[in-house]
């Protein structure tokens, strides 16, 4: 019996160190605990125990909520359930970024993309620097840019390397997100960031780090969700603007869910990253889309896709960025 005791021993002591990675990896959904409000105070409530997050926009102001916790690869999700009606010149964003509210963020980058894809000149050369915090910012989007009544919602996803955000794409949406909660994942590892909603893959960006494309890989990111006016170009380039007769907008989250690398400084760099049990999210199944999955993002992109900026040969006067050129899945 003697003999066993060490073994036990050792079993108990695994299974506490597993138990405390675990914990460490793992961010529970209670907003309050988990998030603060950093915008529109009076605009925001949580209810259900904290499991749901209302966020309010009105003519006197939007809201919005960021993490507590800063994280560096794993899996952000949330449950969503958009603006209902005309929600034209609205936004509602759900991103993970080292840098400020969306709704402090210029939207020149935005505008003049909207109106590039509406095929308007725009005569100005604008800077795509959107932070306070400089232009080296890493940041990984969800936006949802309203519409009138009856039209589609459109999804409008981006990534930001070092500070270059000029990686658009975007779908309409299968179904109506308005009329129930659909979950929008972040899948972040180092070697890809796959944007899925309701569990379907609809974008990859790989790591190609190595031939000189830059990749989210150094920086700890907040997760983010805001509700805004963009009416000066989330709908139509700007031509349709909010109806303030609608307000209030009302956005509302559920079940958020950070299973997750936690930032603790520079050293997380190479904790994150490195591949081990704990680090779930480097397993090698991670690595790449299963066929199944390439089968719904091909089903997605086919159907749902309407802007992908690889294509915008006009936009960048035939100089396409080079991912492009790369294996995208």
């Amino acid at each position: 019996m003697q003999s066993k005791m060490p073994s036990l021993k050792a079993l108990l002591l695994a299974l506490f160190i597993i138990a405390v990675v675990v914990d460490q990896r793992f961010v529970e959904a209670n907003f309050p605990k988990s998030m603060y409000i950093n915008w529109g105070a009076h605009h925001s409530s949580f209810a259900g125990n904290g499991e749901d997050l209302q966020l309010v926009l009105d003519q006197t102001s939007g809201s919005a909520v960021k993490s507590k916790r800063s994280f560096l690869f794993g899996s952000i999700e949330m449950l969503i359930k958009l603006v209902p009606g005309n929600s034209a010149g609205t936004v509602t964003a759900y991103y993970v970024s080292a840098t400020v509210c969306k709704a402090n963020i210029s939207n020149k980058h935005h505008l003049r993309l909207s109106l590039a894809m509406l095929h308007i000149q725009w005569p100005f050369v604008l800077s795509t620097q959107v932070t306070s915090t400089g232009d080296k910012h890493d940041e990984i989007d969800f936006e949802f840019l309203g519409n009138v009544s009856g039209q589609p919602y459109i999804v409008h996803t981006n990534i930001y390397t070092q500070g270059n955000g000029s990686r658009e794409q975007q779908f309409y949406l299968w179904f109506d997100p308005t009329a129930d909660f659909h979950n929008y994942t972040i899948h972040w590892n180092p070697t890809e960031v796959v944007w899925y909603i309701d569990n379907l893959p609809i974008r990859v960006f790989r790591n190609y780090e190595k031939d000189g494309i830059a990749f989210p890989n150094k920086q700890g990111m907040r997760v983010h969700a805001s509700l805004w006016n963009a009416d000066n170009w989330a709908t139509r380039g700007g031509i349709v603007k909010i109806d303030w007769n609608s307000s209030p907008f009302i956005a509302r989250f559920r079940r958020f869910r950070a299973r997750a690398c936690k930032w603790d400084g520079q050293v997380s760099i190479n904790q994150c990253a490195t591949k081990s049990p704990a680090n779930w999210w480097t397993s090698p199944s991670f690595n790449q889309l299963s066929s199944n999955q390439m089968g719904q993002l091909n089903w997605v992109r086919q159907n749902f896709m309407i802007y992908d900026y690889c294509k915008d040969t006009k936009r960048f006067n035939g100089q396409i960025p080079p991912e492009c050129f790369k294996q995208q899945f």
